[in-house]
């Protein structure tokens, strides 16, 4: 019996000191986890508060950890943005296309005006000196090719002043220093020495300020607008065809200043001759449309004028008077 309860007691031990191991071996792992979590806890990369950890190294890193784009953000803010930028911007291509469009549209004299002055040397309200002298002006007809004149109180413009024929058809009040005063259309050239300023006058004209025996006075001269019945008128030059073609325009009260005609969509302006027509060596618009500009910037628009050469074709219409 003593051998069975020793054995019984070994038995009990056994299974005892096999608990007490399990036992130990769960504290120990216990033991082991919550030294783990200490440990991850004091570590660098830990912390109760890990947004704050992760956010301060980015705000203070070097630029070469930051993100590409980090130095560009102040850029798109409209109060950090330079204030020159804004205008460059902001427009689209519509908005800056619109003031071109409306002013060329409701204002065409003036647009054409500001891109090339029409007044040449003979300018509105302006007074010339020179000397006026005379010739014997026959008929009238002269390098204007206007034909003849009635009446013949008719000037020859100096070269210079007669610029390239911009001169012709120009009225002319001349004063000489008597008092004496005379008006006369320009239809002819006074070609080099004449000077700046000068008037070659026909003899019934300068004999309206001084005898002809004088030879010459001193005169002063300023451009008029005058009263006038007639109204404008269109000359193709002899040989002028639809393919070739000088355009001639007469009777204007004011000094031409140029001539367009109309092709493919646009207003193309023709060359002036030292003769008084407009060239157009290739045909343009020859037969169509024809926009003329006097020296005040205004327009005359007159739509298809056949090629009749040679013959005065009246068009009804009269610049204004200034």
């Amino acid at each position: 019996m003593k051998v069975t309860r020793h054995a019984a007691n070994h038995r009990r031990r056994t299974r005892t000191s096999t608990r007490g191991l399990w036992t130990t071996a769960f504290a120990a792992l216990v033991a082991t986890g919550v030294l783990l979590c200490l440990l991850m806890g004091l570590g660098p990369d830990g912390g109760g508060d890990p947004g704050r950890t992760v956010a301060a190294p980015a705000a203070d890193a070097p630029s070469s950890t930051a993100p590409p784009t980090a130095p560009r953000s102040p850029s798109p803010s409209p109060s950090s943005a330079p204030p020159t930028a804004t205008p460059v911007a902001r427009p689209s291509k519509s908005s800056e296309a619109t003031p071109v469009a409306s002013a060329s549209a409701s204002k065409p004299a003036r647009v054409v005006a500001a891109e090339a002055p029409p007044a040449g040397r003979i300018r509105p309200g302006v007074t010339y000196r020179g000397l006026a002298t005379h010739y014997d002006a026959g008929d009238g007809d002269g390098a204007c090719l206007f034909g003849p004149s009635d009446g013949l109180m008719i000037a020859a413009m100096n070269h210079t002043d007669y610029e390239t024929s911009k001169a012709c058809g120009a009225y002319l009040r001349v004063r000489a220093a008597s008092g004496a005063s005379v008006t006369v259309k320009v239809t002819n050239e006074c070609p080099l020495p004449c000077a700046p300023g000068q008037l070659d006058l026909s003899k019934q004209a300068f004999a309206k300020l001084g005898a002809l025996s004088a030879g010459e006075l001193s005169i002063t001269w300023t451009l008029l607008s005058p009263s006038t019945t007639d109204t404008v008128a269109i000359r193709y030059k002899t040989g002028s065809t639809r393919h070739w073609c000088g355009i001639q325009v007469v009777g204007h009260r004011n000094p031409v200043a140029r001539l367009e005609v109309r092709a493919d969509g646009t207003w193309r302006p023709l060359p002036r001759a030292e003769f008084n027509y407009f060239l157009s060596e290739q045909g343009t618009g020859c037969g169509g449309a024809l926009r003329i500009t006097d020296i005040h910037g205004e327009q005359l628009r007159l739509d298809d004028i056949p090629v009749r050469a040679d013959v005065l074709q009246p068009t009804g219409v009269q610049f204004r008077q200034h």
